[in-house]
């Protein structure tokens, strides 16, 4: 019964304070896997830390420098890294003529660039853990507003997000060689802070729930569930995917 086990791993998750981060953490903890979660704000990283039984690393991850800062705290203790889950990201709505320039740099930045310059560095760790059996694992946080047109005018964030899903396939094509498989999971409608403006009204909850096909938010585990499939043996045979987990919205 060990197919889905991922006790014993080393998971380093971005954005791993609250939100989807914060379930993909817990779950990976609740596993017995060793896991690092990173934030931006020191004081919610540290807080999530303690709750869970993790390390918290303070880092801006938008930056080289966040980047860098988050490889050296985890090499400082481990010298492998079995799941790389990058889920750190921003969204921005506005009305298209007042859609602002550098909402695109912002979300540019931490959504796809992060991304993408965080896995090089993670490079050495995840080569060191990786295998033909058992490949390292990086999992990205893309979303379905990169497969379907959103209801809301979010321009820069459904581009980056879908950027994300076109670098997870790029990335995969690349490092199978190297015993990596690089997948992405695209979440519908869960309680995050970039939904809480609809989830926290009532109202607006019970229409976004009938929305969905399943008739209901994601849950903590529906998400949990996804990532620690992908990096458990049972999912060592994908690569380049791009996993909806949002309760069949886009197989309307």
């Amino acid at each position: 019964m060990n197919l889905f086990s991922v006790e014993g791993k080393t998971v380093v998750v971005t954005g791993g304070s609250r939100g989807i981060g914060k379930m993909i953490a817990t779950g990976f903890v609740q596993a017995g896997a060793t896991v690092y979660i990173s934030s931006r704000k020191a004081a919610e990283v540290e807080k999530t830390a303690a709750e869970l039984g993790c390390v918290a690393v303070p880092a801006d991850l938008s930056t080289p420098e966040g980047a860098e800062r988050l490889f050296e705290a985890v090499s400082a203790t481990e010298t492998k890294v079995d799941v790389l889950v990058n889920n750190a990201g921003a969204t921005w709505g506005a009305p298209l003529e007042e859609f602002p320039e550098h909402a695109f740099d912002k979300l540019w930045g931490i959504n796809v660039k992060g991304v993408f310059f965080l896995t090089t560095r993670f490079l050495p760790l995840l080569r060191a853990a990786a295998t033909a059996d058992d490949p390292a694992r990086v999992i990205n946080i893309g979303s379905i507003d990169g497969l379907r047109v959103p209801g809301m005018e979010t321009y820069a964030y459904s581009a980056t997000k879908a950027a994300v899903h076109m670098l997870t396939r790029h990335l995969a094509q690349r490092l199978a060689g190297d015993s990596i498989t690089v997948n992405a999971i695209a979440p519908g409608p869960f309680d995050s802070k970039m939904m809480a403006f609809a989830l926290d009204d009532p109202e607006t909850r019970k229409a976004v729930a009938s929305s969905v096909p399943l008739g209901r938010v994601g849950r903590p585990d529906d998400m949990a569930g996804a990532a620690i499939f992908l990096a458990s043996r049972a999912g060592a045979y994908l690569t380049g995917t791009v996993i909806p987990v949002d309760g069949g919205i886009t197989a309307r």
